[in-house]
């Protein structure tokens, strides 16, 4: 009897299965996506992102590699308006309530003449779903009420692990990011140190023959004998 019984229910689930799987393709999502890119010293360098009205643009920077590792940064909306700008800065956080329209975010490197900068950046798009009724994936639902647990219970949780885990690749994102700069920044100490090391070794071998020169000099008699 038991066997009978998971006969019958092995179809109900698979197709409650297929029902997942196409529900979570049509479930709002949030988009995020990663950018390292050389800025050339004396450049600026402008990206242009497509927004829809009452979404979040989330924008995190990071200068990881040249001189002084600072770099300008602002944000424009679709209008022009200048909405964030900072100053010669390492790194910065920034969120934006959309409306639709093109946001400019730039990096602005002009104020160094010789030093090019490495800038890693991340994007963050929040409620970026397609245009439509969010509840259209109550369509593809067949007799899901024969089950005891509901289906929204069961996508709320996806949704929530979905967002964990994005959040979690963001971090890892960004410790990396936090790594790559602090190993440039080490490997420019290492490089200086060793090329200062080399300086003073060679002045204090100049300076050593100098001394065992004059010093030979001084015991040296030049003046010749008489017989």
């Amino acid at each position: 009897m038991g066997l009978f019984s998971c006969l019958l229910l092995f179809p109900l689930l698979l197709s409650l299965f297929s029902d997942l799987v196409q529900v979570s393709l049509s479930f709002p999502q949030s988009f995020d996506s990663d950018f390292t890119f050389t800025l050339p010293a004396g450049h600026k360098e402008c990206f242009y992102q497509t927004m829809k009205k009452d979404a979040t643009l989330e924008i995190e920077y990071q200068v990881i590699d040249g001189a002084g590792l600072d770099v300008d940064f602002y944000i424009s909306s679709p209008n022009g308006n200048i909405l964030y700008f900072d100053q010669r800065k390492s790194d910065g956080v920034h969120s934006v309530e959309t409306e639709n329209g093109d946001y400019m975010f730039c990096f602005d490197n002009s104020f160094s003449s010789i030093s090019e900068k490495i800038v890693f950046f991340e994007l963050i798009l929040d409620n970026m779903e397609p245009e439509g009724d969010s509840n259209s994936w109550k369509d593809f639902l067949q007799g899901g009420e024969l089950l005891d647990m509901k289906l929204e219970d069961i996508l709320e949780s996806i949704n929530n692990v979905k967002g964990r885990l994005s959040k979690s690749n963001q971090i890892q994102g960004l410790l990396r990011a936090f790594e790559a700069r602090d190993r440039n920044l080490q490997e420019g100490n290492y490089d200086r140190v060793n090329f200062w090391s080399i300086v003073n070794l060679a002045v204090m071998l100049i300076v050593s023959c100098l001394q065992v020169y004059m010093l030979k000099n001084l015991f040296n008699d030049k003046r010749r004998s008489r017989t």
